[in-house]
């Protein structure tokens, strides 16, 4: 049996993709919307889904109720998500979330420490972690349909 070249690549890429691993999710704390402080680390056990936003940035506001149904759909099959808002100044965010009327949790990274950690270079920036906590998927940034990208990853790692 002969196999042409592009056979060829494909059988590379999928043996290369089945060997190569994640990478472990930096931990971190931020505070909460609620003012409480979540940990990273103490999410492990759960996919958890960073959507790293701004309520400047006009796909974020289109993402944002999107993710809020994501979130109340898997939250009880063992999904967390955090919206994480990288403004210096958070009343913005905080008006856009009231405006929205969204439920996920948002926390704040007015300093950008965690955003450079996760190497955010794109608004929005999606990052899904898996159970074990290692970077599962990059998203960034958005357009019309991603969302199903994203409940597709999702359900792959809640079944893992």
């Amino acid at each position: 049996m002969k196999l042409s070249l592009p056979a060829l690549s494909v059988i590379f890429l999928l043996a290369f993709a089945a060997f190569t691993h994640a990478a472990p999710a930096p931990d971190f704390t931020l505070k909460s919307e609620s003012g409480d402080n979540v940990r990273l680390a103490e999410q492990r056990g759960k996919v958890v889904m960073l959507n790293f936003w701004a309520s400047w940035c006009g796909p974020c506001r289109t993402e944002m109720p999107l993710l809020d149904d994501m979130y109340k759909r898997y939250n009880k099959a063992g999904f967390e998500l955090y919206g994480v808002n990288v403004e210096q100044d958070t009343a913005a965010a905080k008006k856009l979330i009231e405006d929205l009327g969204v439920s996920l949790p948002v926390l704040y990274d007015p300093d950008s420490k965690v955003s450079k950690l996760y190497k955010v270079d794109a608004m929005p920036t999606t990052v899904v972690i898996d159970k074990k906590g290692e970077v599962r998927f990059v998203n960034r940034g958005y357009k019309a349909g991603d969302e199903n990208k994203y409940r597709d990853q999702i359900r792959e790692l809640i079944r893992e």
